[in-house]
């Protein structure tokens, strides 16, 4: 017998299409993926999610939103699909060798923020190093940060910092921004941002005791190669997002980035039966709350286009 429903992937996004599609008695089964809880899991403080007045871990928060989805009974499991194919009914998922059925599908897949590959970032993710200046910008009042990247996503987070940080040091490796005029003209008019051409992020250092946190970085030119050490509170990478959709190649329709496409207004895919919700349909926002917010939109698509 084939399940009513798969949810492939957590997050905030699988967890709430979980938690109102058990509400709905369709018994879902959810594989929770490589990283279950998605990118809130390397995310020390949430201060911005509604009902949270203190803010609370990123891995709690997950956990919280974990339990209270297998509360109404779905049945959660730390697995990663391996193969989908969703053109027939029933819908065909695979985890390694083992075959699962359902009538309908939930994609929540996420994204995966880029990183540089320096092994400080991981060291100091989340205590000085983010990817989401609209999540951290707010602990850095009134300190200095740094900006990587020369893209509208830097232009964005450049600007958004100027609003809590003393100062914003734009760092990009190459001697122009492939940012769009406009974007590009904000920030070089903004008295806050000092730009670095042709400038390459070559170490973050810090200390980790009494608290670990950032205290500079290590900035070397892609012109002369040579190395200088800047004192620093934060850095923000601002190299793009990639949507995690490799799965669904040639099966969905996506964009150029491989962000899956939607019907306006809905989590509808192509296929009937089969939703998308989160930050693997999200290039604009990826905030937990938006990402929850289409979770549940799409557990109650999923539950009209099952009942009719």
């Amino acid at each position: 017998m084939p399940h009513e429903l798969i949810i492939i992937g957590s997050g905030p996004a699988g967890y709430t299409a979980g938690l109102y599609a058990a509400r709905a008695d369709l018994q879902p089964l959810l594989f929770a993926g490589e990283q279950p809880g998605g990118q809130l899991m390397i995310t020390t403080d949430v201060e911005n999610y509604p009902g949270y007045p203190d803010g609370v871990m990123g891995p709690q928060m997950m956990a919280d939103f974990r339990k209270q989805c297998e509360r109404f009974g779905t049945v959660v499991r730390d697995e990663t699909v391996t193969k989908v194919d969703l053109s027939g009914d029933p819908k065909k998922v695979w985890v390694g060798d083992t075959l699962h059925e359902a009538r309908a599908v939930v994609i929540a897949t996420g994204a995966t923020a880029k990183w540089l590959g320096l092994e400080s970032e991981t060291t100091f993710g989340g205590y000085g190093v983010s990817a989401c200046a609209t999540c951290d910008g707010f602990f850095f009042r009134g300190k200095e940060v740094a900006v990587v990247g020369g893209g509208d996503t830097a232009m964005e987070e450049a600007n958004y910092l100027t609003k809590h940080a003393s100062k914003v040091n734009l760092i990009h490796r190459r001697d122009e921004f492939r940012a769009s005029k406009i974007m590009q003209q904000r920030v070089l008019d903004n008295p806050k941002v000092e730009v670095h051409y042709s400038t390459a992020l070559d170490e973050i250092k810090g200390v980790m005791e009494p608290h670990r946190k950032v205290t500079s970085i290590v900035l070397k030119s892609t012109a002369d190669g040579t190395s200088k050490e800047v004192p620093m509170d934060g850095v923000f990478i601002a190299i793009g997002h990639k949507p995690n959709s490799d799965l669904f190649k040639g099966v969905l329709d996506m964009d150029e980035v491989g962000y899956l496409k939607v019907g306006h207004g809905t989590t509808e895919t192509k296929i009937p039966g089969v939703f998308a919700c989160g930050d693997v349909t999200d290039p604009t926002y990826r905030q937990a709350v938006t990402a929850a917010g289409t979770g549940c939109m799409a557990a109650i698509d999923a539950e009209r286009w099952l009942q009719h």
